[in-house]
């Protein structure tokens, strides 16, 4: 990752703005749905006006059994439901009375896509007023599972599959899509889905549960995202031998057949939905996803979640945690496990923020990479076989061993683990942390929960209460004796929200290191005091609409001092603008 952009010349394009630019950056609301007030009538419109059994088919339009009489009436429902009506927050208890009942998160998270697929409104009711309990359902840790029994589990399609086979007319099924107004792509090829590997064509799971989340997490219209999954094959051979795999059955294809698919996708995103649609890039292997970064990002508004986005919610975890730890992040030593998309990210990104070019160093230790940083350390040799994304942060020096001996030859203050690896962090990596720090700061990045590299219990346990926990995916208060420490979560749901939505409403051309740095800043800054007492590090996500428009002010506010923000004029409050923008779910009334 670059840690400044190239300047944007005169041939740089900036689309104008079209003067029926609706709130979110650029695009237009044909029906006028999110200038309305929640109290006006709307028209349900799909290609015609929906009625009957067709609007009770629509997810968008749909409400269940909260349509009123005078609406059964009008749109031909009556004897299509019975007589009784109810409210969405009766509904809403209903439903999650029901979904409680589940033991299973899979069978929990086969209900929520269910109820998306019938009712859009009353899903994200559920997951926006619910979202500490069902956003370990709709994402991670349950999504990965959902993903290696996507074939299974399949009932309807969600999203857009582009494969090999749609080689040379990537423009044309962009435009069996039906939805012209898009403001955010997710994209993914499977090939590294979480920590659990090549998954293929299943990975649509990612995307899809992506995009749920800049819905109800920050405000970004359902109507105006679109999950894409491009299938190149997979090297997975328990899918090529599975009879229910819904991928191509092949190999992956690599080299310039990949590079020219990939290629034809981002030019023809570009040709069908303009030059402000954010492509996040997701779940790519380590080799593709950095040349995708590099290649695109000064000719595309891109974003790559695992390298950009874990950084963004690392360094603003580690500086809250400085009101923990005291002293300033020079201040600090930095020992990576990982040193793949999301280590080599991390380590940028904190370089950035100390606005200087530190020094990194690698260790390599079973096919694994160290990457550290400190004042005169060196660590490691074998540059040779470093792939090139890694290759500025090695330098020449013995190898380690262990992450033991790494841990005590460089006494860090703050390990953070990104190495896909479970349990990696021993008990004697946990106590010789504690030994030589009051308060070590780990951090468990890896998803999902099986690969994490310990568990809260196992770092409260090990440190003797001293360490400041932060993991990947949730886990459970620990009771360590007599005290509760409530674990934080490291989660990107915390940023790639709130970062899309500026983003978006700024109509930003081009996304800068800089505006990951506002993001981080933004979301230090929502930890308050009371939450440092428990020891958390990130604010409860109980919040997180408010932190999601806290954020996207402070990034439009950035994309602005850049000169990259084309919607003008800027909004006197950024906050209030962003709160505008936000999707509601309450159910809108039908003429």
């Amino acid at each position: 990752m670059e840690s400044t952009m190239k300047e944007l010349g005169d041939s740089a394009s900036v689309l104008d703005l079209d003067p029926k630019t609706a709130v979110g950056g650029g695009v237009e609301d044909v029906y006028g749905e999110d200038f309305a007030t929640e109290d006006q009538l709307i028209t349900p419109w799909t290609v015609s006006v929906a009625s009957g059994y067709s609007l009770l088919r629509d997810p968008r339009h749909n409400k269940g059994l909260a349509f009123t009489e005078k609406e059964r009436d009008a749109h031909y429902l009556s004897g299509l439901l019975p007589p009784v009506v109810l409210s969405q927050q009766l509904q809403e208890k209903k439903l999650m009375n029901s979904i409680r009942q589940y033991q299973l998160p899979i069978q929990k998270y086969m209900a929520m896509m269910e109820l998306e697929e019938r009712n859009e409104r009353l899903f994200y009711k559920l997951l926006i007023d619910n979202v500490e309990e069902l956003l370990p359902v709709v994402y991670t840790p349950t999504v990965g599972e959902a993903c290696q029994k996507y074939g299974s589990i399949f009932r309807r399609p969600q999203g857009l599959y582009i494969s090999l086979k749609e080689k040379g007319r990537v423009l044309d099924v962009l435009k069996n899509w039906p939805e012209r107004s898009i403001q955010v792509i997710v994209v993914t090829d499977g090939e590294r889905i979480l920590g659990l590997g090549d998954l293929g064509c299943q990975g649509m799971g990612i995307p899809v549960g992506k995009l749920s989340l800049y819905t109800a997490l920050g405000g970004i219209r359902p109507s105006a995202c679109l999950p894409i999954t491009i299938d190149v094959g997979t090297n997975n051979e328990k899918l090529l031998n599975d009879e229910f795999y819904i991928g191509l059955k092949q190999r992956r294809a690599t080299g310039q057949e990949y590079s020219e698919l990939l290629h034809e996708f981002m030019s023809a995103v570009k040709q069908c939905y303009g030059e402000k649609v954010l492509i996040q890039f997701e779940d790519f292997a380590n080799h593709n996803a950095f040349e995708l970064l590099a290649k695109y990002r000064t000719s595309h508004l891109v974003f790559n979640d695992d390298i950009q986005g874990t950084a963004s919610v690392v360094l603003a975890g580690v500086v809250s945690a400085l009101k923990i730890l005291g002293g300033s992040l020079a201040d600090h030593k930095f020992l990576f496990l990982g040193a793949g998309e999301a280590g080599t990210g991390i380590a940028e990104l904190i370089a950035l923020e100390m606005s200087k070019r530190v020094c990194f160093y690698c260790s390599w230790l079973y096919g694994l990479l160290f990457v550290v940083w400190g004042s005169n350390i060196a660590l490691v040799s074998r540059l040779e076989s470093l792939q090139h994304f890694k290759q500025p942060w090695a330098h020449e020096h013995e190898s380690v061993k262990t992450l033991l001996e790494a841990v005590n030859t460089l006494k860090p203050t703050v390990l953070i683990g990104a190495s896909g690896m479970g349990k990696t962090f021993t008990k004697e990596v946990i106590e010789a942390m504690s030994s030589f720090n009051e308060k070590p700061l780990i951090m468990a990045l890896s998803n999902p929960t099986s690969q994490a590299e310990c568990t809260a219990e196992e770092a409260y346990t090990w440190s003797k209460g001293k360490a400041i926990f932060a993991s990947g995916s949730p886990f459970d208060p620990v009771e360590y004796e007599g005290k509760v420490f409530v674990p934080g979560q490291g989660n990107n749901a915390y940023i790639f929200p709130g970062f899309g939505l500026g983003v978006v409403m700024s109509g930003a051309i081009r996304v800068h290191d800089d505006m990951l740095l506002a993001a981080s800043e933004a979301l230090a800054e929502q930890v308050t005091d009371a939450e440092y007492e428990k020891g958390l590090i990130y604010p409860p996500f109980s919040k997180i609409r408010k932190i999601s428009a806290e954020i996207a002010a402070k990034v439009a506010a950035k994309a602005y001092e850049l000169g990259l923000a084309s919607r003008i004029p800027r909004p006197a409050s950024l906050v209030k603008y962003a709160e505008s923008c936000m999707y509601s779910p309450v159910y809108r009334n039908y003429r």
